[in-house]
């Protein structure tokens, strides 16, 4: 048996003491990969705040997938695509996830409005300028002929079929029937429709006078945007039944298939996923983003505490 002089015994119990005082590398190795996939209109904040302060704290690797809630919770459920953390806007995306086993509950985390983000670029800067202020009619500067608006799918986006649903029930609120043929054309109109991820980097490089948007999105990435009444911008839970009910509508999906959309409340939503390849360190995840951190960076780019309950 070999046996340690003194000074090398001393010198391994002061090693750990120094080990314990400084603190144990995280139980979550330097080498861990955290992908998260989230809601396209989240990217700023997710990938250059929450990540990397997440990535900082543990000592791991942040992987954000950026991409329309439905896309992706489809592309999870087929096993199309692998993640450790989901994160999308609107119960029904998160539904997708949750029926299909692919997660035990879901947090909501914060919770935004939809509003009509434009360009200080466009030639009508000026009147979406005046409409913010009140002072004109939002809806009658986008009806103008050669006006560039951009939006993004409603077969595989909720921020997509959500402007669809504020003009429609603009189109009541302001009496104006034909509003939405004149301002959106089809539901689904190729002139118009962008990937969410691109939509603003579109609208600040002034190749779109407006789009729409998140207010949370728009104030991320500090662009102008006009705010809507709550009786069309989908935030109050207390509008559901009696008044957003008034917007449905269908569009034939890419299987063919017929498929009807009526509005959700616009909630943001977390679940840690059941087959993550770290399944302890996506929960951890899921905590900070509900915690005071995560919400105190989400509350510094314009979004609302959350308003709805956990989903199962």
């Amino acid at each position: 048996m070999r046996v340690h002089p003194a000074g090398s015994v001393a010198s391994c119990v002061l090693a750990l003491a120094l080990w314990c005082a400084l603190g144990a590398p995280s139980a979550y190795a330097a080498d861990k990969v955290l992908t998260v996939a989230y809601a396209g209109s989240m990217g700023r904040v997710m990938n250059h705040l929450i990540g990397p302060a997440f990535a900082k704290q543990y000592g791991i690797e942040f992987r954000g997938v950026a991409q329309g809630s439905f896309a992706l919770a489809h592309l999870l459920t087929s096993r199309q695509m692998r993640a450790d953390v989901f994160v999308g806007v609107t119960p029904g995306p998160m539904r997708v996830v949750l029926d299909a086993g692919l997660a035990r509950e879901a947090i909501p985390i914060a919770s935004t409005e939809m509003v009509i983000a434009y360009s200080p670029r466009s030639r009508y800067a000026a009147d979406f300028h005046s409409a913010a202020q009140g002072k004109a009619d939002w809806y009658r500067v986008l009806e103008r002929p050669g006006i560039r608006f951009g939006r993004t799918d409603p077969v595989t986006d909720p921020q997509g079929r959500n402007i669809v649903f504020t003009v429609m029930l603009a189109a009541h609120y302001y009496d104006r029937p034909g509003l939405m043929e004149k301002i959106l054309g089809a539901y689904q109109n190729p002139a118009q429709i962008f990937a969410e991820p691109v939509l603003l980097a579109r609208l600040e490089a002034g190749q779109l006078d407006a789009t729409s948007s998140y207010r949370a999105n728009a104030q991320s990435h500090r662009v102008p945007y006009v705010r809507l009444p709550d009786e069309i911008n989908l935030s109050k839970a207390s509008f559901a039944e009696s008044w957003y009910t008034k917007a449905e509508f269908s569009v034939v999906a890419p299987n063919g298939s017929q498929q009807a959309f009526r509005p959700e409340p616009l909630v943001f939503y977390a679940a840690a996923l059941a087959d993550s390849s770290n399944p302890g360190l996506a929960r951890k995840f899921v905590e900070y983003l509900a915690g005071d951190a995560g919400r105190r960076m989400l509350r510094e780019n314009g979004y609302d505490p959350p308003t709805g309950a956990r989903l199962s």
